[in-house]
C-alpha cells in the first residue's frame, strides 16, 4: 500500500542519507522525505495511485502516457513464457531501468535547471509523502529545509551542486524500494528487465511462497508496517545513540560498567 511505500522509503532514505553527505538531521530529514516521496512514483503507472491524482489533470496525463508506453514495451519485448496481460501495471516503471534513469534524469535536470529545479523535485517528493504519511511531514520537512538554508555556506553555488548531487539518488533509491516492497508480495515484480530468466523477459521476482504477502491485509498492516514505524524513528541521526545511552544509564546510572564482585 502506499503508506508503506512511503516509510520503506522515509527508512531507505535515513539509512542512506549519511553516505551521500547528508548527515545532519535537517539534511537526513530533507533526504528521507524525498525518498518517502519517490517510493510512490512507480505506482504512476495506475489511474486511481496517489501518484496519478496528484496534480489533477496533469499527472493524470502523465500516468495514462506511461501506461501507452510500457504496455507498448511489453508488447515488443516480452519473451515466450511471459504471461498474457496489457503490461501496464507494475512493468516499464517498476524495473530497476526505470529507477537509474529516472535518478540520473533527475540530476542532469536539477543541475542544468538550477534552484526552480532543485525546488520543484524536493516539493513533489514532499507532497507525496504527506499525502501517504501525513500531514505531519510537511512543517517537520519545511523546517528542516529552513534550518538548512540559513545554516547553508556562503557559497550558494557549491550548496546547490551537492543537493543536486544527491537528490538523483533519493529519486532512484525511492523508486528501487518500491521494487523491492512489490518484489514481496503474491504478484512479484519484474525489476530485472530486460535480463532474460526462465525464458520471460518480464520475470516476476518474488520470494518463496510462504514469505510472500498479500497487498493490504494482516502480515502488511500488523508486521510490516509496525517494525519500519519503529525504524522510522530510530534511524534518525542521533536517535539510536539517545536511546543507547539511556538504556546504559539505567543499569549503570553513573554511565560507568560496574565490576563483578
Amino acid at each position: 500500500m502506499g503508506r508503506t511505500h512511503a516509510l520503506t522509503g522515509w527508512c531507505a532514505g535515513l539509512a542512506l542519507a549519511p553516505a551521500v553527505g547528508a548527515g545532519t538531521v535537517h539534511q537526513a530529514v530533507v533526504f528521507a522525505a524525498t525518498t518517502a516521496g519517490f517510493a510512490l512514483l512507480p505506482d504512476l503507472d495506475h489511474p486511481g495511485a496517489r501518484a496519478s491524482r496528484l496534480l489533477g489533470w496533469f499527472t493524470g496525463a502523465i500516468s495514462w502516457l506511461l501506461r501507452r508506453v510500457s504496455a507498448a514495451l511489453y508488447a515488443l519485448t516480452k519473451g515466450p513464457r511471459d504471461e498474457k496481460v496489457t503490461g501496464k501495471h507494475r512493468h516499464l516503471s517498476h524495473t530497476v531501468l526505470f529507477a537509474v534513469g529516472l535518478g540520473f534524469l533527475t540530476s542532469w535536470g536539477t543541475t542544468q535547471g538550477g534552484p526552480w529545479a532543485v525546488f520543484g523535485v524536493v516539493v513533489l517528493g514532499l507532497l507525496l509523502a504527506e499525502g501517504a504519511l501525513g500531514d505531519w511531514l510537511l512543517p517537520v520537512s519545511g523546517a528542516a529545509i529552513g534550518w538548512w538554508v540559513w545554516t547553508a555556506p556562503p557559497d550558494k553555488a557549491a550548496q546547490l551542486a551537492e543537493i543536486s548531487g544527491w537528490l538523483g539518488i533519493a529519486v532512484a533509491a525511492g523508486c528501487f524500494v518500491h521494487c523491492l516492497g512489490d518484489a514481496l508480495t503474491e504478484s512479484g515484480c519484474p525489476f530485472l528487465f530486460p535480463i532474460p530468466i526462465a525464458g520471460e523477459t518480464w520475470y516476476e521476482i518474488r520470494p518463496p511462497k510462504p514469505l510472500r504477502f498479500r497487498t493490504g491485509k494482516k502480515v502488511e498492516n500488523r508486521l510490516i508496517f509496525p517494525v519500519f514505524a519503529v525504524a522510522a524513528v530510530v534511524l534518525i541521526p542521533g536517535v539510536w545513540e539517545y536511546l543507547f545511552t539511556t538504556a546504559q544509564s539505567l543499569f549503570t546510572p553513573d554511565g560507568t560498567q560496574t565490576a563483578v564482585q
